[in-house]
């Protein structure tokens, strides 16, 4: 079947941005994601309906099979969400999860604790965004239940330090794919003066987006920021009586009960991404394992192991007639989000065949001023992450072009440029509500997804608006710290903004 080619056309744009802007409106995310697919599909076969069936049934096939052989990647993502759910789900179910939030109750006074225990909590689960966002939701959701912080915020700050932590650490599953991407790009474009792992630092240290977001977090969660519906969201967290939470434990439950199987559920995880990455090596090199790492097969294995560490922690305090009732519950409590991710990937599938992506890239062809590149890159990326939702889509289509662009233009806004594309890709990740990372958010939080999306979108479009100013002094002085110091003071000056427009009588 001969798909329509829509490289040179706005009409490539149409079925992510539909999708978008119809989650945002109605906020039905199954609904939105569901006609956005069908009405690419029905584009790319030119409205044919047995064409479209066909191609809609060759997508989803797509997903666990690549024409030669078995991809089950996807596959096991979806299993390990149904692990995390029997994990937590067990957790909550043996008065573990309870447990703890009293422990931290005695020991975290406050708000103010809780938060920042949960944002910290990223410096010990960095090594991928899938794993922070669901592992630490898990650890942390019943300790910022207890101290009244809303889902939303929960959400926030998962969201906010997974990604960008992830994509300034060499040893974790984004910056070892990264480095990975650059050693090609040195000896395709002939970038001399650079290792990949040096290449990767510089760039990380001009990453405006991913450094001012974390600093916004800790922002957030140490002053009690609030701005946009998280104002709202967390107004009525704090009025109501017992907080957000609606879980309910059946046992007499054990602080170690939750301790152990999380450090378990995180060690093991690391431990397979080291023996799976180790395996493609001839000598075994932290970097070198992280690099070639198999993520999916080690968030199934430290999955497995997690549950299993729980079932030998709540022996005694889950009846047993009890543990069958936990585990569907814990599965059916994945459901969702699993639906959320297969229309998700499905609708990336259409937006790839659609060549969104190309076009948008097409858009900064021209005369323009080179000092613009890095400002401009910045956008671009971010626009196309959030049409796509993914990082990962926008650091393989850009980053490329972003070298080929300056290499040609002005070598010596390389490293810039390259970095800006990866602070634009975060960017439109955290601001898409079909993004990946920004679902897993929000089912680690059990956060209704658009409340997490609206209320994030302010913080997100206040560090992309500083680090645009950032890249703008970048590209005109090629001063990184400059940029940096920039950056912060936009911020900075836009905080006072909005913290005094919130406090002003309506």
């Amino acid at each position: 079947m001969q798909l329509i080619d829509y490289s040179d056309s706005f009409l490539s744009v149409v079925p992510a941005f539909l999708a978008l802007a119809l989650a945002i409106i109605t906020r039905r995310v199954l609904l939105s994601l569901g006609i956005g697919v069908l009405v690419g599909v029905f584009m790319l076969v030119g409205g044919a309906p047995l064409d479209a069936a066909a191609q809609l049934k060759s997508m989803a096939v797509s997903l666990i099979w690549d024409g030669n052989d078995w991809s089950l990647g996807k596959l096991k993502i979806l299993i390990f969400l149904l692990l995390l759910g029997i994990f937590t789900s067990l957790l909550t179910y043996s008065g573990s999860n309870q447990a703890f939030a009293d422990w931290a109750k005695q020991h975290i006074k406050d708000q103010r604790g809780a938060k920042m225990l949960t944002a910290c909590l990223v410096f010990v689960t960095f090594i991928d965004d899938y794993f922070h966002s669901l592992a630490v939701g898990a650890i942390a959701r019943p300790v910022t239940d207890k101290f009244k912080v809303s889902r939303a915020k929960l959400a926030y700050i998962l969201d906010s330090t997974a990604a960008p932590m992830c994509v300034l650490m060499p040893v974790s599953s984004w910056g070892a794919s990264i480095i990975a991407t650059l050693s090609g790009l040195l000896v395709t474009y002939h970038i001399t003066g650079y290792t990949p792992m040096g290449l990767f630092v510089s760039m990380s240290l001009m990453n405006y987006y991913a450094l001012f977001a974390l600093l916004m977090v800790f922002t957030v969660a140490y002053f009690s920021f609030d701005i946009g519906s998280m104002a709202e969201l967390e107004r009525a967290a704090r009025e109501s009586e017992a907080g957000d939470s609606t879980e309910s434990s059946h046992g007499q439950g054990r602080v170690y009960a939750l301790i152990i199987p999380v450090l378990v559920l995180i060690f093991s995880t690391i431990a397979a991404m080291l023996y799976t990455g180790a395996q493609a090596l001839d000598s075994f090199s932290l970097l070198g394992a992280f690099e070639n790492t198999d993520v999916n097969t080690s968030l199934v294995f430290g999955g497995v192991c997690g549950v299993s560490a729980v079932l030998l922690c709540t022996i005694g305090t889950i009846a047993g007639k009890d543990y069958p009732h936990a585990v569907f519950q814990g599965m059916k409590s994945m459901i969702g989000a699993i639906t959320i991710l297969i229309l998700a990937w499905l609708i990336s599938i259409v937006v790839s065949d659609m060549h969104t992506g190309e076009y948008l890239s097409k858009l900064v062809a021209g005369n323009i001023n080179p000092a613009l590149l890095p400002a401009i890159l910045f956008l671009l990326g971010s626009v196309m992450a959030f049409a796509t939702g993914t990082s990962w889509g926008t650091f393989g289509i850009m980053l490329p072009i972003a070298a080929a662009m300056a290499v040609k233009v002005d070598p010596s806004l390389t490293v810039p440029c390259m970095s800006a594309v990866m602070a634009g890709a975060v960017c439109g990740d955290h601001c898409s509500p079909i993004s990946d990372t920004t679902i897993l958010s929000s089912t680690g939080a059990h956060c209704n997804h658009i409340d997490h999306v609206t209320s994030q979108l302010p913080y997100a479009l206040t560090v992309a608006a500083s680090a645009t100013v950032g890249y703008l002094a970048l590209g005109f002085t090629q001063s990184a710290l400059l940029g940096f110091i920039v950056s912060g003071i936009a911020m900075f000056g836009l905080i006072l903004l909005l913290k005094n427009k919130q406090n002003r009588p309506a």
